[in-house]
């Protein structure tokens, strides 16, 4: 007997240790990655604070693309706070100081900060938050004078804050973002009033979140408020305000309602951990981390990461996916292909403001590790239909998409609004391949600056969405204009998926040319190939129609037409064969290559055509083409 129990124990311990180093193995330690990637980003921004005593811009951080000193780059007080807190260096005390003493020098009569160059002032709560943060921090290695300045500072900001901030007068990610800012500035400064506008604002907010959790409030104004849904803006920007202000004022309210919402929101990080915005009003800005001006979602992530381990695994793949697209000089770019398409350095933007979002991360993160669990997106055979959005996400074993049909319409701005040139009317406005990557991608349908400072020059730049399109005397008409399209979805018994779009050729003014041309375009997902048919109806114009696919060049990528039904395309892990299968088409490609590239995302596609004939003796047509993986 003693024998067996003596085996037993020592079948216990070493399988007990067998599973912990399994256990330890599949660990994240995520405090040291937020931290490694914060310092890395605060280096860069500190090379670029003004150090001069005697410059009156000292502390201030300069912008080389824009030769500007943007107010909110002091927003970097706090990742210089944290940086001090992880390594006790004193650059980076001085550092997040004299930062901060600057942005006192900026300050309005009225207690906000201007958005420079712009004359927006509702940043004025990413601001304050960044300096309560850091106060809290610092304060006790203040001097009295010291603190005298800040609480000043502070109180006037927020006074500001609780003037102003209504959803009428801001974006709804501003109206979240001051839930949580006047809720930290409620407690730390003792005002009750700051307190019970938070309270207001974060329920006021969580009402316009529709069925599915998506919130509503960053485009166009409807009888003064703003509707439309961002995703980019939403998981970067609104759900951690709102979510931190739940946890500074325990309302389990708001803390339901956002860990509802961040339930759907999960299934948009891909399983490389980009982050797909790309269907969103303001996908204008999409970089695929996530969005340009945009804080990032890791602290959102983090603040719910007790509640659903997928979140912490959520929040490092995407923190993996952001730091590839870190260049050398320690800046974040636009996207993927920043480096090869931009030769002078990014905004600076990006940086801080990611800078920011990891800061808060590390800070509030419990654990120094958490589990590496399974993101939705690494499972494979299943789709989900967003019907409140009317959005498509499709995963097989190889292929992963989202098909887009939202019908936001900003009618007040019509084809001036700069919400009204995202991907719409069935298009795949993103495409990704297990062990290649991103496959296809999407950026504005007419390239725009409606925000100069944040948006490069690219003149002549055509967008690298798939679409439908034709071009006669009354002008460009496309699938992707189409705001009120029928979209289907399923699963078929040869379990196959099954995606469905219908719709008008529309001008960006959302009018069929003549009476236009109507479409149909089918989709079918399989393990080893994506397949579309499309349908075309001739009403009484017959214009020459073209269906456009590009395809992003990754370095290395090769893409050679091989017959006129054939086009192959290579990487340097995985092949691609493009086939006519069904219809008659003329298959072209390259037409106008160089200006296929995106500012926003930084990509550079290469576009393939079929031009498509009306029929002579029928008022219908069709084509079925197909991608093959074939490695």
């Amino acid at each position: 007997m003693r024998t067996l129990v003596l085996y037993l124990l020592v079948t216990i311990i070493i399988v007990g240790s067998s599973t912990g180093v399994k256990a330890q193995d599949k660990l994240i330690p995520v405090r040291k990655e937020y931290a490694a990637t914060l310092l890395k980003l605060a280096d860069a921004l500190l090379e670029r604070q003004l150090k001069d005593s005697r410059d009156v811009d000292c502390g201030a951080i300069a912008c080389a693309r824009c030769k500007v000193l943007h107010t909110r780059a002091a927003e970097a007080v706090y990742p210089f706070t944290i940086a001090y807190t992880i390594t006790k260096k004193e650059q980076y005390l001085q550092a997040a100081k004299s930062t901060a003493a600057w942005l006192f020098r900026q300050q309005q009569p009225d207690g906000s900060w201007k958005e420079t160059p712009e004359e927006w002032t509702g940043t004025t709560t990413d601001q304050l938050l960044m300096l309560l943060l850091s106060y809290e921090k610092l304060a006790g290695g203040m001097t009295n004078e010291e603190k005298e300045k800040w609480r000043t500072a502070m109180t006037k900001a927020a006074d500001y804050l609780h003037k102003v901030m209504t959803p009428e007068f801001a974006s709804i990610n501003y109206v979240a973002t001051t839930t949580a800012t006047l809720a930290k500035a409620g407690q730390m400064l003792n005002n009750g009033q700051y307190l019970q506008k938070a309270r207001a604002l974060a329920h006021r907010t969580i009402s316009k979140m529709d069925a599915d959790g998506f919130l509503n409030g960053e485009g166009g104004r409807s009888h003064g408020n703003k509707m439309g849904v961002d995703l980019g803006y939403n998981m970067e920007m609104s759900l951690w305000g709102l979510g931190l202000y739940a946890r500074l004022t325990n309302d389990t309210v708001v803390h339901r309602a956002v860990a509802h919402a961040l339930k759907n929101h999960l299934w948009f990080i891909y399983p490389d951990g980009s982050l797909d915005a790309s269907w969103g009003i303001r996908s204008n800005k999409w970089t695929v981390y996530g969005s340009g001006t945009s804080d990032g979602s890791q602290v959102l992530f983090t603040l719910f990461a007790d509640e659903d381990q997928r979140y912490a695994a959520a929040s490092f793949r995407n923190l993996q996916f952001l730091r590839s697209n870190i260049l050398p000089d320690g800046l974040i770019g636009y996207g993927p292909q920043h480096a090869t398409l931009f030769k002078d350095p990014p905004c600076i933007y990006p940086t801080f403001t990611k800078a920011k979002n990891i800061a808060m991360a590390y800070a509030l993160e419990t654990k120094d590790s958490r589990p590496s669990a399974l993101l939705p997106t690494k499972q494979t055979g299943w789709f989900r239909y967003f019907h409140t959005l009317d959005v498509v996400e499709v995963r097989t074993r190889n292929f992963m998409a989202t098909i887009t049909g939202y019908t936001y319409k900003d009618l007040a701005g019509g084809s001036k609004s700069k919400y009204m040139y995202r991907p719409a009317g069935g298009a795949m406005s993103y495409c990704w391949v297990e062990g290649h990557g991103m496959l296809q991608a999407s950026s504005a349908t007419e390239y725009s600056r409606p925000e100069p400072m944040s948006f490069p020059e690219a003149p002549g730049v055509i967008t690298i969405t798939p679409r439908i399109e034709y071009r006669d005397s009354s002008g460009y008409f496309t699938n992707l204009f189409e705001y009120d399209c029928r979209l289907q979805a399923g699963q078929r018994p040869d379990k196959n998926f099954w995606v469905s779009a219908s719709g008008e050729l529309k001008d960006k003014n959302w009018f069929g040319g003549g009476v236009g041309v109507g479409y149909t375009m089918d989709y079918l997902f399989a393990d080893k190939y994506l397949e579309k048919t499309v349908h075309l109806t001739w009403h009484d114009a017959w214009p020459v129609v073209s269906i456009i696919e590009p395809f992003v060049q990754k370095e290395g990528c090769t893409i050679q037409q091989v017959d006129d039904k054939t086009v192959m395309i290579r990487t340097g892990k995985r092949a691609f064969r493009f086939r006519l299968m069904n219809g008659k088409a003329k298959l072209s490609t390259g037409e106008n290559a160089e200006h296929y590239w995106a500012p926003y995302p930084s990509v550079k596609a290469f576009p393939l055509r079929l031009e498509i004939q009306p029929p002579a003796n029928s008022f219908q047509g069709s084509v079925t083409y197909r991608i093959e993986l074939i490695d």
